[in-house]
């Protein structure tokens, strides 16, 4: 849910519901055994009013103590200024939405590469856009040594433009502390030695002795492994002391960058000794493996997002910002203090409710998508109290009722709005096969939907190769070769191959990229063009083998033989 800010006013933006009709136009009605619609069964569920919307007003309209931003994953390049204009878009944007900052925090990765000129561009937009009462800190990241020099000259650089005192420090401001860790090389998962962990165990001391009532921050560019969402990128190295140096203290808030995983997943954020919490990004999104729409799905770059923390005399609020959408997204998380373990809410069993299709949801096949070895789906969204994450696809062969493939997709609520209906392309099928198709819904803690939807839908026919001719005469022949009933390509590629050799364990004599016009894709093959002439000779048998997608997914193959020219 997200709230527009209009005035003094908070106005709930709902999303539009999806009806019968809207739906249907969306869709191409599919003819024949494949039933183009399907009405899931009732079911008793959560009413709507249960999805939760945010809200931007403070308490009581009380001014808090403390306010400061805080984003990481800048990576400002030397190439182009996209990652550049972002990042002005972040520091105007975050002006108007807290217009008097006392800090301003950058988790690591200012740059791309460690390059001078991409520190200058840095520094030239930020100084010009900060706040001059807001207290500067910056982390080093990974990316912040991938510029060739050793890693004392990268720390040197880093400091000599970011004005640091060390790659590790502590500050105090308006009576908080932050203590800001800084990994010591470019290794990715991240590196931090004892001698910084045993710092950071003394500063900590020093905070919490100070007042054990008021929060800590901590600051460090990768997450701790085993904690927030994304944090299978966290660091193995020195983990256990790091996090065990923290767990003495409730009160501490941990803020870690790196994963580029949205702010979205009501996962970003972890309770169990202490708070951990991710910083998304300010350059592209990243997600989990394993979902058909890949870890970088398509328009990740668009994904731009912040926060902006309020420290009140008893709790810290933590808001979450879309950048690239002008908008929060989710509720402010609410941190009470004094920090209790046993009063954390953010907890990994904090949400057993499954998500759940209404009464009125639908599903069908898009089947102007239909291929020879794939299916569209256009399906209404499921609804959750938190977060529809991923859809769970059960592909079932009619003819001999076995569930063939499963697939995990995205209910892709990392975009704005969020698509609904949400059309979901799946491959890996059967050619010209009926197929019955059916999907649960996963919120983010992997409760599972107790109602499916299912819709019935027919794969075309697979593509067919033929040659103008099968047998060539002597290696500089020429074939013209056509292949029908195909589909728009995706990464296709046609490749050529000894009979007996399997793609995938040999490069491919010749290779190309798919043309398709009408269905069908044309090529002369040459063989002057073959990238190993070596393995193309006289009285050899040779496959060209077409393959959906990047990878070795064959889906049509014929063969030619090339005789003497004597």
């Amino acid at each position: 849910m997200k709230d527009k800010i209009i005035g003094e006013e908070v106005t709930p933006n709902h999303p539009k519901e999806m009806n019968r009709r809207a739906f249907l136009q969306k869709t191409t009605m599919v003819v024949g055994a494949a039933v183009g619609a399907t009405l899931v069964n009732s079911l008793t569920g959560l009413p709507v009013s249960a999805i939760s919307s945010s809200s931007v007003l403070n308490s009581n309209g009380n001014n808090p103590d403390l306010v400061f931003p805080v984003i990481s994953d800048v990576h400002i390049k030397s190439s182009d200024n996209q990652t550049l204009d972002k990042f002005v878009t972040t520091l105007e944007q975050l002006n108007l939405a807290a217009p008097k900052q006392d800090a301003f925090v950058v988790v690591g990765d200012l740059t791309d590469n460690g390059y001078t000129v991409e520190y200058d561009k840095f520094f030239n937009v930020y100084n010009s856009k900060k706040q001059t009462q807001a207290v500067s800190m910056f982390a080093i990241g990974n990316h912040d040594y991938w510029n060739g020099l050793s890693v004392a000259n990268a720390q040197n650089l880093f400091l000599e433009k970011s004005g640091m005192e060390s790659i590790y420090y502590h500050k105090v401001i308006k009576g908080y502390h932050f203590i800001i860790l800084g990994t010591e090389d470019g290794v990715t998962e991240g590196t931090f030695s004892e001698r910084q962990i045993g710092w950071l165990a003394e500063h900590l001391r020093e905070a919490a002795a100070e007042d054990s009532h008021k929060p800590i921050f901590v600051f460090h560019h990768q997450p701790i492994k085993g904690t927030i969402y994304g944090s299978e990128w966290g660091f193995k190295k020195n983990r256990d002391l790091f996090y065990d140096t923290l767990k003495p203290y409730p009160q501490v808030i941990s803020f870690s960058g790196h994963t580029h995983y949205p702010l979205d997943d009501p996962r970003i954020i972890h309770q169990k000794d202490f708070t951990s919490i991710g910083t998304s990004t300010g350059a592209y999104l990243w997600l989990e493996t394993g979902r058909i729409q890949g870890e970088v799905p398509e328009g990740a770059d668009i994904l731009n997002q912040a926060l902006i923390v309020e420290v009140h005399h008893n709790k810290v609020l933590i808001k979450r910002r879309d950048i690239h959408n002008n908008d929060w997204t989710g509720e402010p998380f609410e941190i009470s203090f004094p920090a209790k373990q046993n009063k954390f809410k953010y907890t990994d069993d904090r949400d057993k409710k499954a998500p759940y299709f209404t009464a009125d949801a639908m599903i069908s096949i898009a089947h102007d998508k239909t291929a020879a070895a794939g299916l569209a789906i256009m399906l209404t969204q499921a609804k959750d109290n938190l977060l529809v994450h991923d859809y769970k696809l059960k592909a079932k062969n009619v003819e001999t009722g076995e569930v063939e493939k499963e697939f995990l997709a995205f209910s892709e609520f990392y975009k704005d709005p969020i698509p609904n209906p949400l059309t979901l392309t799946i491959n890996g099928l059967k050619s010209n096969t009926l197929y019955e198709i059916e999907v649960f819904a996963l919120d983010a803690f992997a409760n599972e939907s107790h109602n499916s939807l299912k819709v019935l839908g027919k794969t075309s026919q697979g593509p067919a190769i033929t040659l103008s001719k099968h047998i060539l005469t002597g290696t500089d022949d020429k074939v013209d070769v056509f292949v029908e009933h195909v589909r728009v390509p995706n990464g296709d590629w046609v490749g050529l191959y000894e009979v007996s050799e399997k793609p995938g364990s040999v490069a491919s004599i010749w290779w190309m990229y798919t043309k398709v016009t009408d269905g069908t894709f044309k090529v002369t093959y040459d063989p002057k063009n073959n990238s190993y002439p070596a393995r193309y000779k006289e009285g050899g048998t040779y496959k060209l083998v077409y393959f959906y997608g990047s990878g070795y997914d064959a889906v049509a193959e014929t063969t030619f033989t090339v005789e003497s020219k004597i």
